[in-house]
């Protein structure tokens, strides 16, 4: 058991680190002090349910990746939608390292989004399944429909939403900073 609680603390870190957060942002979406933020990774304070509960909504990750509790052998994911900037986001994934898949929908409704780039670390790659998409990246201003693709950097600057008034739905993958979406395809030998 103590092996099992030393490792949620480095868990924490790389968890956090791997989504471009500052441990004063952490602090500041769950209420929890940036002390024992710092505390709990590095294995000074023991994490407790009321600290992990936050973070791993925070994180986007079930509360068993960031114990480390054994695999179940089930490879099925049970995602939880979670509503969040006005959209219903969809993991497709466990997430707790590495490229990370979602599918984002968002309900139809009036155009009366201003677009509020925003950068952070990472790359991402974007595919939608239904309707028409705004990306609005650097000084690009794109729309993408049913079927088209586009992947970027995110420290450039961007913004996606709808761009119409009609309902439109994409998956997204997100990867570390350095981390692409690679394609591989290798021909049968008959």
């Amino acid at each position: 058991m103590d092996d099992v609680l030393a490792a949620v603390g480095p868990r924490l870190k790389v968890t956090r680190t791997q989504r471009g957060l500052t441990l004063a942002g952490v602090a500041a979406e769950t209420g929890i002090s940036v002390s024992t933020l710092s505390r709990l990774e590095s294995g000074q304070r023991k994490p407790t349910l009321e600290l992990l509960l936050p973070l791993a909504s925070l994180y986007g990750v079930p509360l068993d990746g960031l114990v480390g509790a054994p695999a179940t052998g089930d490879p099925r994911i049970h995602p939880r939608p979670i509503t969040k900037f006005g959209q219903t986001i969809l993991p497709l994934g466990k997430g707790a390292t590495g490229m990370q898949a979602f599918k984002h929908m968002i309900q139809a409704g009036p155009l009366d989004r201003v677009p509020e780039l925003k950068t952070h670390p990472g790359h991402e790659w974007m595919y939608v399944i239904r309707g028409r998409l705004r990306l609005v990246l650097g000084e690009h201003d794109l729309i993408l429909g049913a079927g088209e693709a586009a992947e970027f950097d995110t420290h450039t600057p961007h913004w996606v939403w709808r761009a119409d008034q009609n309902a439109v739905e994409f998956l997204s993958l997100y990867g570390p900073q350095g981390e692409e979406m690679h394609v591989r395809a290798s021909t049968r030998k008959s």
